[in-house]
Order: C-alpha cells, then structure tokens, then sequence
C-alpha cells in the first residue's frame, strides 16, 4: 500500500504533507495550464449590434486583447432592454464582455486618425458596417493595408457588396 501511495505521490496524483495542494482536473499541472491561445492578439473592433459583437467576444474569450470603437454617443446597444444591469442593456453587457471600449467619432479626420494609429498596432480589425461605408471615411481595406499591412482585416456584413439590391443575402 505504502509503495503504491508513493507512486501516486511521484506522478503528481496525490499530495504529501507540506506541498502545495490541488484539485486533480484528470492531467497534471502546470504553468501553462492558463495560457489562453489568443494572448497577446491585439483586436481593433468597430463592430455593432450582434455578429460582429459576438464574434469578438469569442476572441476576447479566448485570450485577445479586444479594443471596441464606439460612437461618442457610446454603442447603441447599451441602451436596449429591459433587462438592464443598472443603466445598461445585459445584450450588451453580455457580447462586450473582456473588451475595453473607446469612444471615437471616426466621421471626424481626428478619429479616423485615431483608428489608424490603433490599427498599425493591433494584428485584427474587425467591422462589420454596410459594405463601402468604412471606405468612403478612409478606414477600408486599402486604406488600413497601407498602414499596416501586416493586419488581418475582417469585415462582417449581412448585405451584397456588389449588387444595387439592398438587402440581406
């Protein structure tokens, strides 16, 4: 009995007196164990209302650091509800979640400025506006290429971009 605690002891599946505590999870410990696959991504997120929300959230979640652009008005979705949590929606609590909000007015030259000082540092950008709308105020794809072409541009969009419909594909 003593030989097969000892072994148990050896492999890490049982603590003797005097070491460090755990709860055995199935595998053994280690420093690793908290590293979360997206830490040290940067995400530069001008999304609004759900799929762009959502899928930042995710990134978040998983480890990157996510900086959301909101108008100066703050994100619309802040006020949708009830349910609230004090003055703001839980929507939006719940797909902001592990993100640090800015509020930029990008239709101004001195916010659309800021965006791209963001971009040149951050890996991800991440929009989800009516396709040529970010273009027409200078932060589209060819604009941000220029600026920092090492980016990994994502735009989000539930419309046609090149078709006169409008609507939902």
């Amino acid at each position: 009995m003593l030989a097969r605690v000892a072994a148990l002891r050896r492999i890490g599946l049982i603590c003797g007196p005097g070491s460090r505590r755990e709860v055995w999870t199935g595998s053994r410990q280690s420093d690793n164990d908290n590293v979360k696959p997206l830490e040290g991504v940067k995400i530069l997120d001008l999304t609004r209302v759900l799929a762009g929300p959502f899928a930042t959230m995710n990134l978040g979640d998983l480890g990157a650091e996510v900086i959301k652009v909101e108008r100066p008005a703050g994100d619309d979705t802040r006020t949708w509800g009830p349910p609230f949590v004090g003055k703001e929606s839980t929507y939006f609590l719940s797909v902001n979640r592990n993100k640090k909000s800015i509020a930029v007015n990008i239709k101004d030259p001195k916010g659309v400025k800021i965006i791209k000082e963001l971009a040149a540092v951050c890996d991800v950008f991440v929009e989800n506006y009516i396709p040529g709308k970010l273009s027409a105020m200078g932060l589209g794809y060819e604009d941000i290429d220029k600026i920092a072409p090492h980016i990994v541009y994502c735009s989000i969009t539930g419309w046609r971009s090149s078709s006169s419909w409008s609507g939902y594909d």
